[in-house]
């Protein structure tokens, strides 16, 4: 039998009434926080000085020659066959490449065993020699030209890339001391000590233990050694009289002479040049920024 109450609906609560919109309140800047007007305008300033130069150079190299149009259209390659093929851009490329890659192994390996010998090693003439180092920074490269040439010319060296090689590590080598030391103090020389306590000499212990610590620091060093090798200039004008072992940047002032310059040519030769460069600072940014950070803690 079916009761009153049983039989009874349950009253159905009514929707919940939408809360009123609130007015969004605007966020009050700090009385330290520039408007962003101020941050904008001058980094777009700068971005259109930065770029206007760049869009200069694809234009004249990649428009036909003879045009005067503002945009490269229709695009032609003409201009880098011509340097590469009929400039021998492709053997100057080629030395380079094995002018860099040597020049950062070289000073990274030289400097990774000079810097390790001033940040773990006390001697007498330590803070002299630091200062010494430090000093040759003031040093311009054109005054270690005539030593250089008399010591390559007495070693029968003029002429080839090792001469080349050899004085791009010795510029470089002072500043790379110097910061690989300061990246080798940033690590806990008890590390070390416990590496020395589980039986391993200092040469295995700095390689199992600090050197793979150190490679940020090694990316950034061994970065600029290449870059610098790479984008100088005055040693391979001087040490290299044979056109077929000759740089890039030698290369590209070929292409100027007192009569007439190439400006298609020429912009396509430092488009070549500057590639490469941008390609590795494109993957190892990342390392160079955490190394210089590392290094920058403490010196």
């Amino acid at each position: 039998m079916i009761t009153e109450e049983a039989t009874r609906v349950a009253p159905v609560p009514a929707p919940p009434h939408p809360a009123p919109d609130r007015p969004r309140r605007r966020r009050s800047r700090a009385w330290d926080e520039a408007p962003r007007w101020q941050i904008y305008v001058p980094l777009s300033v700068y971005l259109l000085f930065t770029l206007v130069p760049f869009y200069w150079i694809l234009l004249f190299a990649l428009r036909r020659p003879g045009s005067t149009s503002l945009v490269p259209w229709p695009v032609t390659l003409e201009h880098f066959e011509k340097v590469w093929n009929e400039r021998e851009f492709g053997v100057y490329f080629q030395n380079s490449v094995l002018t860099g890659v040597a020049t950062l192994l070289l000073t990274t390996l030289v400097a990774l065993a000079g810097g390790y010998a001033l940040a773990r090693f006390e001697f007498r003439i330590k803070r002299g020699f630091m200062i010494a180092l430090l000093c040759t920074q003031f040093v311009p490269g054109a005054l270690l030209l005539v030593p250089l040439f008399q010591i390559f010319a007495e070693l029968r060296m003029i002429n080839s890339l090792a001469s080349v090689i050899i004085a791009e590590t010795v510029f470089q080598l002072p500043l790379s001391m110097i910061l690989i030391s300061g990246f080798i103090r940033n690590v806990p020389y008890s590390l070390e000590e416990a590496a020395w306590v589980d039986g391993c000499n200092r040469f295995t212990g700095f390689r199992i233990v600090v050197l793979p610590l150190l490679r940020p620091g090694l990316i950034a060093v061994g970065s600029f050694a290449f870059v610098h090798a790479w984008n100088h200039f005055l040693f391979a004008l001087m040490f290299l009289s044979d056109q077929s072992k000759q740089t890039i940047p030698v290369g590209l002032n070929t292409l100027m002479s007192a009569d007439s310059v190439d400006l298609g040519a020429l912009a396509a030769g430092g488009i070549i040049a500057a590639v490469p460069v941008v390609i590795v600072f494109a993957f190892i940014q990342k390392w160079l920024i955490t190394g210089f950070s590392a290094g920058a803690v403490k010196g």
